[in-house]
Parts: C-alpha cells; structure tokens; sequence
C-alpha cells in the first residue's frame, strides 16, 4: 500500500499536461504506473477505474477521487 505523499507522487507523474486530471489517455501512457493504480485501486483496468471512480464524470480522474478510490480499496482488504 502506498502512502498520500507516494500516491500524490504517483499522480503528478500521471498528469502528464499537469492539469489537476489524470485522463484515459495519461493513463495508457503510462502503463507502467497504471498498473500500480488499478493494483492500488482493486480494479481491472484504467477503464475501470474511471467509470468506477470519476464522480463528476468529466472522463478523468483528480487526485481526490484517486485518493477515494484507494481508501475504499483499503476498507475491502
């Protein structure tokens, strides 16, 4: 499990145009990281993760609800 600082980190590598966002497209750029997100996350794929957890549904994902969608993770462990 990763740490706030090491997540906050995570997701300003992501948001490669340093919008606040992480998109889709970031996050198959990356997929490397992606695959720390899902495994993070308990989900599947980046797709996944978005529909699950873009609570504004703008198709991306902030660092906030990356932060939700990891401590949700971590209350099904």
């Amino acid at each position: 499990m990763t740490t706030e600082q090491e997540l906050q980190s995570l997701f300003n590598k992501l948001d490669r145009d340093q919008d606040g966002k992480v998109s889709i497209n970031e996050l198959f750029l990356s997929p490397g990281l992606s695959a720390i997100i899902t495994s993070e996350t308990n989900t599947s794929s980046p797709q996944e993760l978005i529909v699950q957890y873009d609570a504004d549904k703008d198709g991306s994902i902030t660092f906030e609800e990356l932060k939700e969608a990891v401590d949700k993770a971590k209350n099904l462990n």
